[in-house]
């Protein structure tokens, strides 16, 4: 047996203890995570976790076993240097994952993911490889699987590979575009067509979307039915305008036929679809488009297959994240609530819905035996946990790597009333802290808009900042999820103003505790954040030091140039149709008032806020500094390898103490950071 082959018979894991030391910012990045975990029908359950490598260059996932009782150790079951990933049973129990690993017998193709079998006895065999690589999506009961797979353009599964060597050797990187979209989120669209392929249990494949083209299933999520004949599918066309709308269809898997289940239009698209396990329902995505007065609204419904009226889920203030089937009449459905989160029971006939258990955010929901639910736990203070949670709600956390310890502080909420509105967050707060010695204070503003600070985060954990000595107010303002249509609305579309009335007055309130010192304060956001980060910039003199990452800063630059073009268009319109909102709320107009040291980050792949953005505000800081130019204050760590998240084990340990190093400098008065980072 080789050392990239699992073993039958894992050793429990010994290397492992709780993590308590926050000053070791490189120690904390090198916690396992836990990605994702999975149960068979009898049982088992296995699940993903990822590890910095030796130079934290990157993040490599391996899967291990875990005791669905809660008593025994966690076995490690894979270790090859490339990793497995998204671990799925089949219905006879063998163990599928996702790995670019090479095959001992030469099948698989190189630097792309194939789908392996790791049988309950045996080492782990390759199911099926293709040149663009394969990802699974479904399983049927004979064993069938559905994935999806990349093609060059006008190819074939075929010649995909011959026509992959000659572009190679030719060097050519071009791309022909012939409308929108042309990016998502890191990567360009239009340099390959993914296309869905039936996998038979022994490695065959079909083409079930032969000559797609780029744009039908370049985002899409599909589900293969039970019984293997039928495949539902988002699919995505091009209208007018630039923009796009995607509809669900049904594919026969015996023929190819497609047909339209469900059309969009004006108003609504749909996605996310999933059979019923006796496959007569679909289970899918409703979400309107968002205008200059609404937001888009998400619903769950459930459709019969035959026909007839959906029924429509009754979530309440939840926030739809993900939506399981337990059996033909009932769903899990896990999101957002109230600033943490909460896992639903759907009545699939109704619409109607009970809490299962609440209290902390859920993730990779899976349905074990005897109506035991599988799922990840976390909140702001633990990182991913797995759990098993029984049918009245009782949670046990089955043994794994990754634990932390104790914290450097304590997480405490706190509220205020704005216009009649509660308007909350969580307060981290140092050990420290006393009214004799009284802590620094940074505020927080959460990317989205639509999100929340309800979750473990391990590029912006507050508690590397708690560690150090500040507290950490993170609120969720108008706009946040948890709350309803009402509090995804509240602020739209996109009112900063709105935004930061909300976090001041919940951190004005804050700053009368004689534990907190209202002189000392930073400022810090990412994304929709660091445009508001931005934006109070040029408002607020109030804070000692800001740090904006990702920041939007020239909105009518910025609406074109995003990845999400069509939608930020749609709902700001040009800038003379508007010009009142751009003048008021675009951050570049009042570069000339900016007075406070702030720290730029951005990556160089960030496609959903075009590094443009970075480049034209650190332009306009520069170009506007008075001073002379060594004493300048403002600074700007460019990313050029990361994309909208800081996703590299070693760059985000530059990233975290180049941002607490800043702060540490501008509102505790320590030595300035150098010239030449020594990180």
């Amino acid at each position: 047996m080789t050392s990239d082959d699992a073993t039958t018979a894992p050793t429990p894991s010994t290397s492992f203890t709780d993590f308590t030391d926050f000053t070791d910012i490189d120690g904390f990045l090198r916690i396992p995570r836990l990605a994702s975990v999975a149960t068979s029908r009898e049982g088992r359950v296995v699940a993903a976790i990822q590890e910095a490598d030796g130079p934290g260059a990157k993040l490599l996932s391996s899967l291990w076993e875990l005791d669905p009782a809660g008593e025994k150790s966690a076995r490690r079951l894979t270790r090859s240097e490339k990793g497995e990933s998204g671990p799925r049973f089949t219905p006879e129990g063998s163990l599928l994952f996702s790995s670019s690993r090479p095959d001992p017998e030469g099948g698989s193709v190189e630097d792309r993911s194939a789908i392996w079998r790791l049988p309950a006895a045996g080492e782990a065999e390759l199911v099926a490889a293709a040149p663009g690589g394969l990802s699974l999506l479904g399983v049927a009961e004979d064993g069938t699987l559905l994935a999806a797979t990349e093609v060059l353009p006008g190819g074939t599964l075929e010649d995909d590979a011959e026509r992959r060597t000659a572009r190679k050797d030719a060097k050519q990187t071009t791309i022909w575009h012939t409308g929108m979209p042309i990016r998502l989120w890191d990567h360009e669209l239009g340099d390959a067509e993914r296309h869905l392929v039936l996998v038979t249990p022994d490695g065959e494949l079909t083409d079930l979307t032969p000559g797609v083209g780029t744009v039908p299933l370049h985002a899409a999520s599909a589900d293969l039915s039970p019984d293997g004949t039928t495949v539902a599918t988002s699919w995505t066309r091009r209208v007018r305008g630039g923009e796009t709308r995607t509809d669900v269809v049904l594919l026969d898997t015996a023929t190819g036929a497609r047909t339209t289940f469900l059309e969009a239009d004006d108003e609504a698209q749909h996605g996310s679809p999933s059979f019923s396990p006796d496959g007569t329902h679909l289970a899918l995505v409703r979400s309107t488009l968002s205008t200059p007065s609404d937001t888009s609204y998400s619903r769950l419904e459930i459709h019969p297959l035959d026909g007839g009226a959906p029924v429509v889920a009754e979530l309440g203030d939840l926030t739809l994240g993900e939506a399981e089937w337990v059996d033909s009449s009932t769903l899990l459905v896990g999101g957002d609530l109230h600033s943490s989160g909460a896992i639903l029971l759907l009545d699939a006939t109704t619409g109607e819905t009970r809490t299962l258990v609440d209290g902390g955010v859920f993730s990779s929901l899976a349905v074990g035996p005897e109506g035991a639910v599988l799922a990840l736990r976390n909140d702001v203070g633990t990182p991913a946990r797995p759990v098993r949670i029984s049918a009245d709600g009782a949670l046990t956390e089955l043994p794994a790597p990754g634990t932390v310890g104790a914290l450097p502080g304590t997480l405490e909420w706190v509220e205020t009333e704005v216009d009649g509105v509660p308007v909350g967050g969580w307060l981290c707060l140092p050990a420290s802290a006393s009214s004799a010695e009284p802590a620094p204070v940074m505020l927080w503003i959460h990317g989205g808009p639509h999100g929340s600070y309800n979750a473990w985060s391990w590029r912006w954990c507050p508690w590397l900042a708690v560690e150090r000595g500040y507290a950490v107010l993170m609120p969720d303002p108008a706009m946040s999820t948890g709350y309803g249509d009402a509090g995804l609305n509240r602020g739209w579309p996109r009112r900063p103003d709105v935004v930061f009335r909300e976090c001041e007055t919940l951190l004005d309130q804050e700053l009368e505790r004689p534990e907190l010192d209202a002189t000392r304060t930073a400022l810090l956001g990412a994304s929709f954040g660091g445009f508001m980060t931005n934006w109070i910039a040029g408002r607020s003199d109030r804070f000692d030091a800001i740090v904006t990452h990702a920041g939007l800063w020239a909105l009518p630059q910025q609406h074109r140039t995003t990845d999400a073009a069509a939608s930020k268009m749609r709902v700001h319109r040009h800038e003379d149709e508007d010009p009142d909102w751009y003048r008021a709320f675009s951050p570049h107009h009042e570069v000339d008032a900016i007075t406070t040291p702030m720290l730029v980050t951005h990556g160089n792949r960030d496609y959903r806020v075009p590094v443009s953005e970075a480049l034209r505000l650190w332009w306009d800081l520069v170009s506007s500094w008075q001073g002379e130019p060594e004493d300048m204050p403002h600074r700007f760590l460019q990313l050029t390898s990361e994309n909208h998240w800081v996703l590299t084990p070693s760059n985000a340990l530059a990233w975290n103490q180049a941002v607490l190093a800043f702060c540490d400098q501008h509102v505790l008065g320590a030595e300035p950071v150098p010239d030449v980072l020594p990180w």
